[in-house]
């Protein structure tokens, strides 16, 4: 919502013809108080105005940049190159997660993310998101189909993890417990769900904020499976 700038109200208009003659400068080239004080007055209270509306305006920015990406992120339009990511082209973050109690997987690390004979994706996910429960199925298909899929729950309590995947599936080969969050900081996580496609050779070529969906799969990430196959 934009707010409606208010201009400061004019002086009155000027006298014609007969009118009173401005009076004679003071000595040294000084001027009349009368004469400055109104164009000073509305400069001021004109910066003043600027300064009460411009954080209106940032937001009402931010407002509508927010509700673009939940469009986004509701119709799978959002595009995380609108977030861009440092370590995309570098080798991932050096880590090491402890694995979640129950899940019947092992721990995962830095070192799990190399020497597959295919590319592996990361996906950060927790109990709590909403979003993780709209891309969980396209992860068990892709988990179907043999892509390796390592999954670290985000600030999650490890009972709600493991619940969640009990109800949902276990799209994941190995599974970390990023509790504090402090791994999701070295990837630069946006927030969850993010996903990551790592190649052979344990180098970042792609990230996703958001959940997936079918056109993600169809349109970026099933091409780049092939590419770094």
């Amino acid at each position: 919502m934009s707010a409606m700038r208010q201009h400061p109200h004019p002086g009155p208009p000027p006298q014609g013809g007969g009118g009173n003659a401005s009076p004679p400068p003071l000595a040294g080239g000084r001027t009349h108080a009368s004469d400055q004080g109104g164009g000073d007055s509305a400069t001021t209270g004109g910066r003043r105005r600027l300064l009460l509306l411009a954080p209106l305006g940032v937001v009402a920015a931010a407002g509508v940049g927010f509700y673009a990406m939940l469009r986004g992120l509701s119709t799978g339009s959002y595009d995380p190159k609108g977030v861009p990511s440092a370590l995309i082209g570098k080798p991932a973050p050096d880590f090491a997660l402890p694995p979640l109690a129950g899940a019947d997987r092992p721990a995962l690390s830095a070192a799990d993310l190399r020497g597959h004979n295919r590319p592996v994706l990361v996906n950060f996910f927790a109990s709590w998101c909403v979003p993780c429960v709209i891309e969980h199925p396209i992860l068990m298909r892709l988990a179907k189909d043999g892509v390796p899929i390592l999954g670290v729950a985000y600030k999650d309590k490890p009972a709600d993890s493991l619940g969640f995947l009990q109800k949902h599936g276990m799209p994941y080969a190995r599974l970390g417990v990023d509790q504090p969050g402090r791994v999701a900081i070295d990837w630069g996580l946006y927030g969850v769900p993010e996903t990551y496609l790592v190649d052979k050779d344990g180098i970042i070529r792609w990230r996703w904020a958001g959940p997936l969906t079918e056109d993600t799969l169809k349109a970026q990430l099933q091409p780049l499976l092939k590419k770094y196959a």
